[in-house]
């Protein structure tokens, strides 16, 4: 079954719908159900992030697939917008106030969002190919570089 699910993420049929219904089902059940129950993370793990607006300065709900590092209690974000040519506006969030909280497991986590790059992003490229194979046909598809971010607990946060 997850090969199937990995295969049709790989479509452009997919990266065409994808944005705008999954996100949506999501952020419903996830307010229905109290935080208990995220859609997408049946396939992968997910997070809800309340990031503050690049621009506008509100806070912005969304829910994203993530890579939990266990050993050290972070999360990879993957700005891969289902191989869509711009980044997503998430990622502008994060590159202005990397000061955010994500919804993980049904708990509010305080967090701050750190781009990755150079070895570090190239470490965490490779896992998340592992992770998730058709981040590959995302990038082969797009000419910018996929943002990734590493989110880890606020200082003085549990």
């Amino acid at each position: 079954m997850r090969k199937l699910v990995q295969k049709v993420s790989s479509s452009r049929a997919f990266a065409r719908t994808a944005p705008h219904v999954i996100p949506a089902m999501d952020r419903a059940v996830h307010r229905i159900t109290r935080g208990k129950v995220l859609l997408s993370a049946q396939v992968l793990p997910g997070v809800i992030l309340t990031a503050q607006g690049a621009r506008s300065g509100l806070p912005r709900r969304t829910p994203l697939a993530c890579m939990p590092e266990e050993a050290s209690g972070s999360w990879i974000l993957v700005g891969s917008n289902f191989g869509r040519d711009a980044h997503p506006a998430w990622t502008a969030n994060l590159l202005v106030h990397p000061d955010a909280e994500i919804n993980w497991k049904g708990e509010d986590i305080p967090v701050r969002a750190v781009l990755l790059a150079g070895r570090e992003r190239a470490e965490a490229w490779r896992a998340a190919l592992v992770f998730w194979p058709p981040y590959a046909t995302y990038q082969a598809r797009v000419d910018r570089e996929i943002r990734l971010f590493r989110l880890v607990r606020r200082q003085g946060q549990r």
